[in-house]
């Protein structure tokens, strides 16, 4: 990054935090602090209110904004790509603002860098198919959902806790403080304190249905802080089985959530797994039929038994 940048990236910073700090903006752009002290009075030469008060730090005179800036062909590709998958994987609100922002990046771009973004572009695609997208019965749930995490109000729904299940078969019902959304792996997730378990939960919104917002209001847990969370990992039980080098590639590729290792071993690849219970694994395992062959625990080889013995009396 060059002096010129790197004076326009401190504005733009100054612009989105505040205040900073010397050492900050030293740290952030990897440089030393009196490279900033140099920056900061070249800005303040050229006509830029920057203001600087001892112990506190650097901040921009109230009411000053920076000019619109340029976008390069790769940045301008980077934020299209990205309303694509907003479009996609967010409900109809965010999809419709997703468009709108498309369609203005698109208008402000200058000729020469919208021809080469669009050429870029042309050699990039967010294929769409079966499974890939949001189901759009997720993002039904998901505007509601969003709107009462930011306003702080509770949710009552019905949920199934172990399988997709059609509306009102197997559910029960829950009322949670609803705290914040994770998307991982195509799935979609609601992280809430639960009522009824009173602790920290998670729902996927796949599983959820008769969705309702309530009047009622709720306070975070104290010393939560959603960001920051990562949820404690129960997965107790090892798996560990024997896969068929014909399909050693794909179930490498499959990228399970449960898989911890893969290497090649006698006879075949071995793979090891963390589950929280054997049914997590079950069906992913009797999906590659013959070619993977469960070697422990005895609990999972005994349930695959039971599973392919069942599938025999209806044949």
């Amino acid at each position: 990054m060059n002096k010129t940048e790197r004076m326009l990236a401190i504005v733009i910073e100054l612009q989105r935090k505040g205040v900073l700090r010397a050492e900050d903006l030293a740290a952030r752009f990897e440089t030393s602090i009196r490279t900033i002290y140099r920056d900061i009075q070249a800005l303040s030469e050229a006509g830029v209110p920057v203001a600087g008060a001892p112990g506190v730090g650097y901040s921009l005179m109230e009411g000053y904004f920076l000019p619109p800036v340029s976008f390069t062909a790769e940045e301008a590709v980077g934020l299209l790509i990205g309303t694509d998958f907003v479009k996609v994987r967010l409900d109809a609100e965010y999809g419709a603002k997703a468009r709108s922002a498309q369609e203005k990046i698109e208008v402000i771009l200058p000729g020469s860098v919208r021809e080469e973004s669009e050429r870029i572009r042309s050699t990039l695609r967010l294929l769409h198919e079966r499974g890939t997208r949001t189901h759009e019965h997720e993002k039904e749930i998901l505007e509601p959902l969003r709107r009462a995490i930011l306003q702080k109000r509770r949710v009552r729904f019905r949920y199934s806790k172990d399988a997709p299940a059609p509306e009102g078969y197997g559910q029960n019902e829950r009322t949670v403080d609803p705290y914040g959304l994770v998307y991982s792996q195509g799935v979609w997730m609601l992280v809430a304190f639960c009522g009824l378990r009173q602790d920290i939960r998670h729902f996927r919104l796949s599983r959820m249905n008769k969705l309702v917002v309530q009047e009622d209001t709720f306070r975070i847990l104290p010393g939560f802080h959603f960001p920051d969370y990562r949820p404690a990992d129960n997965r107790n039980v090892i798996v560990r089985m024997l896969v068929d080098q014909t399909i050693a590639d794909r179930v490498h590729e499959s990228n399970t959530f449960y898989m911890e290792s893969f290497e090649p071993g006698e006879g075949g690849w071995l793979a090891q797994f963390r589950v929280r219970q054997v049914e997590d694994i079950l069906r992913w395992t009797l999906g590659w039929g013959a070619a993977v062959r469960v070697l422990e625990p005895e609990s999972l080889r005994e349930r695959v038994r039971e599973e392919i013995e069942n599938m025999l009396k209806h044949y």
